[in-house]
């Protein structure tokens, strides 16, 4: 038997005022799109802004369904809306930012593992490591050079 170990690479801003001008911009137009999700069962609301090559951003927001396996993460609708109408720019970075309606979250939050595949996806797709942010209501921002500090053991097309 071997052991094998992994490490990975964040940088922590500790406000939003700390990041780059860009990602700053970016991030408020997460927290301003956070407020349009449609999270009537969680109540856990999540927004991100996406920053292409050509300049566009494109924005999500989680939206849920009484089907539960019906709705659609942030991430998820922000990517493949950009995939759909974009289809040959790159993703640069994304910013996350999540808030429940029940209590204030301070703490960063991190995509889902079904975003974190579609991220994937994306990725690898590009080519080119998507810088990812991510963060609560409030608190301590999240750096990742790349999905791949979140997802090590990525599932791709070469195992197909």
């Amino acid at each position: 038997m071997k052991e094998i170990s992994i490490t990975t690479h964040f940088n922590a801003f500790d406000v939003i005022e700390d990041l780059p001008i860009d990602v700053q911009d970016l991030m408020a137009k997460a927290i301003k799109v956070r407020k349009n999700a449609y999270a009537p069962y969680s109540k856990f609301r999540v927004g991100v802004a996406i920053l292409l090559d050509n300049g566009e951003v494109v924005l999500g927001s989680n939206q849920e369904n009484a089907a539960y396996p019906s709705g659609l993460c942030a991430e998820r609708v922000a990517i493949f809306y950009a995939g759909a109408n974009y289809p040959q720019a790159n993703i640069l970075k994304m910013a996350i930012t999540a808030a429940s309606d029940s209590n204030q979250t301070t703490a960063p939050i991190p995509p889902c593992g079904s975003c974190r595949q579609s991220i994937a996806e994306y990725e690898i797709r590009q080519e080119t490591p998507i810088e990812i942010y991510f963060m609560g209501e409030v608190g301590v921002i999240y750096k990742s050079e790349s999905l791949k500090n979140l997802l090590p053991f990525m599932f791709d097309k070469k195992f197909l």
